[in-house]
């Protein structure tokens, strides 16, 4: 049993060495142990601190992109717009131009319409007055004494030249 209850002695000397060593680690490794611990504990510290930031930054950038996304978006939607109000202004204006070149077929169809009836009419002037001529020439060739034998003259001469005229 004498090597498990230590001698007086014995204990006096280990608590010595103990207090050497342990004087020792606290003077010289606890410095530099507690540094290390310090440091490290920064480093966790700081790694920390630039994961929060990564995180916040990601949110920011992933916010800002929606933001663009929303006012692209927004720009697309105002640039379909303005293509609809530009495309009904085109045709507003394609169908105005098409009315008033109608207008302008029209009226020059309508002015040659008239240039042509005038120019007819004037023809059938000149026949009628042609044939009148013809027929007055005829008339007093003839000298003719009766009213009678005058109207049956003018009717067989009117017939003559509606004839020859067809």
């Amino acid at each position: 049993m004498s090597l498990l209850t230590p001698e007086p002695g014995l204990v006096f000397w280990m608590l010595i060495a103990f207090g050497v060593v342990l004087f020792v680690l606290i003077k010289f490794a606890l410095p530099t142990i507690l540094s290390s611990v310090e440091k490290r504990a920064d480093w966790i510290d700081e790694s920390l601190q630039a994961a929060r930031e990564a995180r916040e930054e990601l949110a920011n950038v992933k916010k800002a992109g929606e933001e663009m996304m929303a006012a692209t978006r927004e720009q697309q939607a105002a640039m379909m717009r303005e293509t609809e109000k530009l495309r009904e202004k085109l045709i507003k204006q394609a169908r105005e131009d098409a009315r008033q070149e109608a207008e302008k077929v029209i009226t020059a169809a309508r002015e040659q319409i008239g240039a042509e009836k005038e120019e007819a009419l004037r023809q059938i002037r000149d026949e009628v007055a042609e044939i009148s001529l013809e027929l007055s020439g005829k008339i007093l060739r003839e000298k003719l004494s009766t009213g009678q034998e005058q109207t049956r003259l003018i009717e067989r001469l009117l017939d003559e030249i509606d004839l020859s005229k067809s």
